[in-house]
């Protein structure tokens, strides 16, 4: 894999635990997860613990990636802006009646 490859490159050793965890995390669950019908292997606190896990986890990406990824952040005196705003409300048809 080159350095170009690996979407991990830019990304701290906290982030990329995250994603880690949170991929395993997911796995684990579809390797788990019954057919449907069939009842769930797990006790209902065993889920409500690996949700809180998922919602943690994505917090604390968001969190990481706030600074570097967030469009809405302020734009600083001499920074220029990365977003370019595109209105997309709907305009009026001119017609040629009115006068």
């Amino acid at each position: 894999m080159t350095e170009q490859d690996d979407p991990n490159r830019e990304l701290t050793l906290e982030h990329r635990i995250l994603i880690q965890v949170r991929q395993v995390l997911a796995k684990v669950v579809r390797d788990i997860t019954p057919p449907p019908g069939a009842p769930y292997p797990l006790p209902q606190s065993t889920v409500d613990d690996i949700r809180d896990c998922f919602a943690l986890i994505a917090a604390r990406e968001r969190e990481l990636g706030a600074a570097r990824d967030n469009p809405d952040l302020p734009v600083f005196g001499g920074q220029s802006a990365t977003t370019q705003i595109v209105d997309f409300a709907p305009t009026k048809p001119e017609s040629d009646d009115e006068t």
